[in-house]
């Protein structure tokens, strides 16, 4: 296999990966939102508890999404990576490492779709050329 195409199968893997992954903290968050309870939710930025849930629901839910389907790949990390970074350092600024650790990885992971882009197995690089 040549070595452009185990990249970008290997952009794909973890596009799909993470942006399920996160879909799984998105969710619920997006129930939380729409649902009929009262919204409880850390107000981190003193915006308020609705806006920070939205917040985090854009970014984990929706974002995951766009990740997922390699769709304006690179904008939507960034929502995504500072929600990371928000977790990390404000959400969980008290608690452990351990604690920290799991948003910082997810940051990383983002960083580098950042970085290195969708991949040719992406919406983003349909209009570009032809995925093979």
């Amino acid at each position: 296999m040549k070595k452009a195409l185990l990249e970008d199968l290997a952009l794909l893997i973890l596009r799909v990966g993470s942006g399920a992954m996160i879909l799984t903290h998105g969710y619920p968050k997006l129930m939380r939102l729409i649902g009929d309870e009262p919204i409880k939710f850390l107000d981190l930025l003193g915006i308020g508890s609705t806006a920070s849930l939205a917040l985090a629901t854009f970014a984990e839910f929706f974002c995951g999404i766009l990740l997922i389907l390699g769709f304006k790949t690179r904008l939507a990390t960034i929502p995504l990576m500072i929600t990371m970074l928000t977790a990390a350092f404000v959400a969980h600024a008290a608690d452990p490492f351990g604690r920290k650790e799991l948003p910082l990885l997810y940051f990383i992971v983002f960083l580098f779709i950042l970085i290195f882009g969708a991949g040719k197995f992406s919406l983003d690089a349909l209009g570009k050329k032809s995925l093979l």
